[in-house]
């Protein structure tokens, strides 16, 4: 995790937001754009703070085994419990989630992140990351065919269930959006009564979706290998390639006066095909499938 980060820090990130300076610059040469980054700043971390932040909940991880090891057996219990219950393993997910994101909303609000150079995380969601982090450790430490990710279990039994149980949530997400738009006139700050009610929904809907995918991938039963299994082998070097591949996309397309669905179309079938492309190749370099 470490060394993919350093990597894409100093060349994935700078490639792709050049893409963006130009738009502003077109002037401005790559070589000078790098040299601000890095030195002066902003340096943003797009989609790759995932990547650190995952490192240091490995680390956390690590020492806090050294404690004990059996910090994740109260969870991995509710997990099998969770094989003929999932409606009890989505309670934890609500609960625990809740008490650690919605009153970090309420103070931070949405928009404070923690900076520093290509570190960067989302202050309201820190804790949020790692209570689903330390909950997915603790579901695979032990049992895993007999929990809550079980093929034979409940929650595939039951997956359009859980769909409803996503688009309540999702529903009410939207009316709260209305009621910040509409009725408050989507004030910069806003109140804690709001953020606290809206946070309430994103908690429910993000235990609820992540239950109806795993569901789905887990009735998912095919004979053979299909597109995503091939796909598996590569798909954490996509992730960490496929940002500046988008972006340049975006930046060629931007001039045509095509419809929006239409440059989409175009946006994710050639990010999809171009990252994955690259990525096959970067991983054909000696010791490069050890980290991608």
């Amino acid at each position: 995790l470490g060394l993919p980060f350093v990597i894409a820090a100093f060349t994935v990130i700078p490639i792709a937001y050049y893409a963006i300076a130009l738009r502003h610059d077109p002037e401005l040469t790559f070589a000078s754009f790098w040299w601000k980054t890095i030195t002066v700043g902003p340096w943003p971390s797009g989609p790759i703070w995932f990547v650190w932040v995952l490192l240091a909940f490995d680390l956390t991880a690590s020492l806090l085994y050294r404690v004990s090891a059996h910090l994740v057996d109260p969870v991995n219990r509710v997990s099998l419990r969770g094989f003929d219950q999932p409606a009890v393993f989505w309670l934890l997910l609500v609960v625990v989630t809740a008490v650690v994101y919605v009153p970090a909303l309420v103070h931070f609000g949405a928009n404070k992140w923690f900076e520093f150079g290509p570190f960067s995380v989302q202050a309201s969601r820190v804790l949020l990351y790692f209570a689903y982090f330390f909950i997915g450790v603790s579901v695979g430490a032990a049992n895993f065919d007999r929990g809550i990710l079980s093929a034979e279990g409940q929650l595939p039994k039951n997956r359009w269930m859980w769909v409803i149980a996503t688009l309540v949530p999702y529903c009410l997400m939207w009316c709260m959006i209305y009621i910040k738009r509409a009725i408050l006139g989507n004030p910069n700050v806003l109140p804690d009564w709001y953020q606290a009610i809206y946070g309430t929904f994103v908690v429910l809907f993000s235990a609820a979706i992540l239950l109806a995918i795993l569901a789905f991938f887990l009735h998912q039963k095919s004979p053979g290998p299909n597109l995503l299994d091939r796909m598996q082998a590569d798909a954490y070097g996509m992730f960490l390639v496929h940002y500046p591949i988008a972006l340049w996309i975006q930046y060629v397309l931007f001039d045509y006066s095509w419809p929006a669905i239409f440059k989409a179309a175009i946006g994710f079938v050639l990010t999809v095909l171009l990252s994955w492309g690259l990525t096959a190749m970067l991983r054909k370099i000696p010791g490069a499938s050890h980290v991608l």
